[in-house]
């Protein structure tokens, strides 16, 4: 029986554990953000705190439980999760520190026969305490690492972007543009952590690079600054500000600060910041926005004017969406710093590659397809909204709301929404509520389950329609 009890019991501390990492990953492996701002509370209920306290209370009946609904409701949980644990190697690191303090304990306690409960809240406890201190001596290598590596290329020009929406098409876009005549890397997908760029550097960053373009995020004040001091970009962009991840910065003025940080680069030879920021431009900072005029977007591109003071330049894009007139203008500004001049440059604008998943148009099955999933921003998905209303037949809408917003922004949308589609299909729980208020009942629809989502659209959606994927959020949000 002991054998049972002791094999159990490192289980049981793996499945917490499991459970646990999951959520760490999810959340930047910061605890406070997985106890503080987890939507889905009550899975932290069923998955965590019944299982551990049960075990401290129940005795030996604790493992008909364990064997008969947790493990299978866990591994319910699991197959229905859309983002899943990745088995990266601070997640190995952290597993195989988890068994093997927990194989000491236990193997302590067989010896000493003076164990009643084997504990499982040391473990977990001296695992994430463990880990957390494992990394950061693993992340000062890293770091050094990567210093050197951007020291041995001198004569590379770093251009660091960010912005609340918008950073990803920015980087891209110059990347594109300027690639078309120097040696352009650029950091991939939505990397733009300390960590991620470090790491980016480390392993992709070309030796032959001229031009280096990272994207910079941040969810609170120094995490832009952090990156900055890292990389020391000699030219930067801040792209539109607004509310994006209002609930970790509390207001505007401390996101707008913020994003300010980019230009504390000790290298800094000019930055362009978008008017929405609300600075006072000098020497080494020009504000852009106002420069914009004549905007046109519709299902084949955007038109729109630059009124510069050498003269009035009009550019054409193939993708999609009015808000990228200011994310192509940033692009042309820092191309034309870097020996393109804007003539150029909106000659090869025009051959602009779509970012993917942000309203990035796909024929289907006679359907228009607008993937807009990765765009969480209310102007980027209202402007959305206002591209798709431009299709003569009948349109759908797939979206979970705004994700780390608030419920304000919520309503604007349901409200346009309501006002523009034939039928609009709400992911998730977590705007539920206020799309019921605010779209009419016979066009709602929801979908709990997003692996559901293509017979869902069989069965709702025809040829002839456009249907837009505005924004996604995981499950666990």
């Amino acid at each position: 029986m002991i054998w049972f009890v002791f094999f159990s019991h490192i289980l049981l501390v793996l499945s917490l554990g499991f459970y646990l990492a999951t959520n760490l990953q999810w959340y930047s492996y910061k605890i406070e953000r997985v106890v503080l701002h987890h939507t889905k509370w009550v899975w932290h209920v069923v998955y965590f705190l019944v299982p551990l306290l049960a075990y401290y209370f129940t005795g030996l009946y604790y493992w008909i439980y364990f064997y008969f609904a947790y493990l299978p409701s866990l591994w319910l949980w699991w197959k229905r999760l859309d983002k899943k644990l990745v088995f990266t190697g601070r997640i190995k690191r952290f597993f195989a520190l988890l068994v093997a303090l927990t194989l000491f304990q236990d193997l302590l306690c067989l010896a000493k026969e003076s164990c009643q409960v084997l504990g499982v809240i040391l473990p977990l406890a001296a695992a994430v305490i463990g880990s957390s201190f494992i990394e950061k001596v693993l992340f000062q290598g890293f770091k050094n690492q990567a210093k050197r590596k951007l020291a041995s290329m001198p004569d590379l020009i770093v251009v660091g972007v960010t912005a609340s929406y918008g950073k990803t098409s920015i980087k891209n876009f110059i990347a594109q543009i300027v690639g078309r005549e120097k040696k352009v890397y650029a950091t991939p997908r939505s990397v733009n952590t300390l960590a991620g760029v470090m790491k980016d550097i480390n392993e992709s960053l070309p030796d032959d690079t001229e031009v280096y373009v990272v994207e910079m995020g941040a969810r609170g004040p120094g995490d832009i600054k952090e990156i900055t001091d890292f990389v020391q970009p000699h030219y930067a962009v801040v792209g539109v500000i607004g509310p994006q991840h209002i609930e970790y910065f509390k207001t505007l003025e401390n996101i707008r600060n913020t994003k300010m940080e980019i230009v504390s680069s000790p290298r800094l030879l000019h930055a362009w910041v978008h008017k929405s920021a609300m600075v006072k431009p000098d020497d080494k900072v020009t504000v852009f926005g106002d420069e914009i005029e004549n905007v046109v977007a519709t299902l084949q591109g955007v038109d729109f004017d630059l009124n510069l003071p050498e003269g009035r330049v009009h550019v054409h894009i193939p993708v999609l969406g009015a808000f990228n007139a200011v994310n192509v203008a940033a692009a042309l500004h820092v191309a034309d710093a870097l020996g393109i001049p804007y003539e150029k440059g909106t000659r090869y604008a025009e051959s602009l590659e779509p970012i993917p998943h942000r309203l990035q148009r796909i024929d289907a099955g006679g359907k228009i397809i607008l993937d807009d999933s990765f765009n969480g921003n209310i102007e980027g998905m209202l402007a959305s909204f206002e591209l798709a209303a431009q299709h003569p037949g009948r349109k759908v809408l797939v979206t979970p709301g705004l994700v780390e917003a608030d419920e304000s922004l919520n309503e604007k949308v349901a409200k346009k929404a309501d006002e523009i589609f034939d039928l609009v299909i709400v992911t998730g729980d977590l705007n539920k509520e206020t799309f019921k208020m605010y779209v009419q009942a016979d066009k709602l629809h929801f979908l709990a389950d997003k692996a559901k989502m293509e017979e869902t659209l069989a069965a709702l959606t025809k040829p002839g329609d456009l249907i837009l994927f505005a924004n996604d959020a995981p499950n666990f949000v």
